[in-house]
């Protein structure tokens, strides 16, 4: 499989250390080393090496689809079949500005449009021969909240994602519902808003509910396949289900918005998180440079590389549910106070003119990445073939553990409900022993690799300080040396160097494999440079037309 031979190319990537590059003062060993890249390639980056047809569990032993729908049942009699197929032309692939503008020629009120998604949600996602797993909970009122949009109709929030039914990502807070992380031990956590849902909520948009996702963000158990979660089950992957990967760990949310389940959702990544679903799902996935959109109640992995960001099927969709969600937050240490700039108006045309882009040739041998950029040629783009630094990121595993035995305990305390009996990583663990078949049948390893975790904050300290330089210098000397804009990935091929150089990252459906697999032609840019980043990918977008939605969920 394409995802082993990726393996291999990233281990030997990692392991040519330029002698120069700066290391944490403890030294780290060859078996950590290859244990750390193992980490960064099939944990946080998600591309993972196993049989997709060998799954140990299908559907949750956790959740039941009548448990989902017992609150709404009663509130859809009203909305039959001969509605869902009538609103069909005037929703299903349509783009936020162009459902806003089927709103406003009366095609569908918002209390329709929330019902329509609800309604394919209901009809395709558990307990079916073309189930996909993706929505772990439904926001018991947000039909109601969509009665009262059609009511205020933009007078009191001018803003396009105004009446928007949106998918959260399991592991951000909001009210109404719980927020499990995809685990048992999370099963009664009810909170309040996190940040980001606020300025949702501010803007007019409406909560669905809640997207599947790989358990704890995917930093739980070494040998689970990405989009399991104990409460929500195994997501598929729309294009091949129980074929292909659905990428992870924001599976959910990159399956329910290529299935049309919402008209965006929001997903959250430390390395690859994001990039990784969106690619394998044929949808627009943005990565933000950290502290440009909060962290405040979402569920940790770490402090130092974690960002929300958004999943949409169009750049457009992307550029404004990021305009609706950034925003200071002085209870986040690494929020950033940016201009108060709009990111959706950015230029639409020739917005590839005289841009220069960095191409590694070690992946020109994928014929869609090439055919990717000679679009970006035609569009008046300078391609220059780079040989990629030879850098590594040691100690990348240890950064996520000595960051989550401090950020979730944190995170208990602070955004968590308050009569949870979790303080810690050995308190999940712990539990989560007691019914093992049921709640960790993949086991737990990544959490014993936590508690078991003896770095101190000045070691910590060292880690980051190395990675990061790391990280930047692997962009910075070829965008120095050749005058690049911007460096040009596949998936999310280069995650990890991104995260931890706080690059912001953005991928957009680029094809297919002759098998039918998606793949994103992904671009990487300097911290703050998303509006930039938009705007390329808007106009390879609008150039190359490379989404098809997945043929089973028409």
């Amino acid at each position: 499989m394409r995802h082993t031979f990726f393996l291999l190319i990233f281990l030997v990537v990692l392991s040519c250390k330029d002698s120069k590059s700066r290391e944490a003062r403890e030294p780290i060993s060859k078996s950590e080393t290859v244990e750390s890249m193992k980490t960064v390639d099939s944990g946080l980056d998600a591309i993972s090496t196993k049989d997709f047809t060998d799954f140990k569990i299908l559907d949750s032993k956790n959740l039941t689809k009548a448990e989902i729908w017992e609150t709404i049942n009663p509130q859809m009699e009203d909305f039959t079949e001969n509605d869902y197929n009538r609103l069909k032309p005037f929703i299903l692939e349509k783009s936020i500005t162009e459902l806003q503008e089927n709103k406003s020629a009366g095609k569908f009120s918002y209390e329709e449009l929330v019902k329509f998604y609800l309604y394919r949600i209901r009809k395709f996602d558990r307990e079916n021969k073309l189930s996909l797993n993706a929505v772990i909970s439904i926001n018991s009122k947000v039909i109601e909240q969509a009665k009262i949009a059609d009511k205020t109709n933009f007078i009191q929030a001018p803003h396009p994602i105004f009446g928007m039914p949106i998918l959260l990502k399991d592991n951000i807070n909001a009210s109404d519902m719980v927020t499990t992380a995809g685990a048992v031990a999370l099963k009664n956590n009810i909170t309040n808003d996190a940040f980001i849902v606020n300025q949702l909520k501010s803007k007019g948009a409406l909560i669905l509910g809640k997207a599947n996702l790989s358990e704890w963000a995917y930093f739980f158990c070494n040998d689970c396949p990405s989009g399991y979660s104990a409460i929500g089950g195994q997501t598929l992957n729309p294009y091949g289900r129980g074929t292909f990967d659905t990428g992870g760990s924001s599976s959910g949310s990159g399956v329910a918005t290529s299935a049309n389940f919402a008209a965006a959702t929001i997903g959250s990544e430390t390395a690859g998180s994001i990039l990784s679903p969106a690619s394998q799902n044929s949808v627009v996935g943005l990565k933000p440079t950290i502290g440009l959109v909060s962290r405040s109640g979402i569920v940790p992995i770490s402090s130092t590389l974690d960002t929300a960001g958004p999943i949409t099927r169009t750049v457009l969709d992307n550029a404004i549910v990021l305009d609706a969600i950034h925003g200071y937050d002085s209870s986040d240490s690494k929020s950033l106070n940016t201009s108060k700039a709009s990111y959706f108006n950015f230029s639409k045309e020739k917005g590839l003119q005289g841009k220069r882009f960095g191409a590694p040739k070690r992946l020109l041998e994928d014929t869609l990445y090439t055919k990717a950029l000679n679009v970006l040629k035609n569009q008046g783009a300078t391609i220059v073939e780079i040989e990629e630094e030879k850098l590594g990121l040691p100690n990348f595993l240890r950064l996520l553990n000595i960051d989550m035995k401090k950020d979730l305990p944190e995170y208990f305390s602070r955004a968590a409900n308050s009569n949870l009996k979790m303080k810690s990583v050995d308190d999940v663990i712990a539990f989560n022993k007691q019914d093992s078949v049921n709640r960790m049948p993949y086991g737990q390893s990544l959490f014993h690799g936590i508690a078991n975790d003896k770095g101190d904050s000045n070691y910590l300290e060292a880690i980051k300080d190395t990675l990061k330089t790391n990280g930047m210098a692997y962009f910075n000397k070829p965008m120095n040396a050749y005058n690049l804009d911007g460096f040009l990935s596949i998936n999310n091929y280069h995650a990890a160097f991104a995260a931890v150089a706080e690059f912001p990252a953005l991928t957009v459906p680029m094809g297919y494999t002759k098998g039918g697999e998606p793949k994103g032609l992904t671009f990487i840019a300097r911290p703050l440079q998303e509006k930039q980043l938009l705007e390329w990918a808007y106009n390879y977008e609008q150039a190359s037309k490379a989404r098809l939605a997945p043929k089973n969920y028409n």
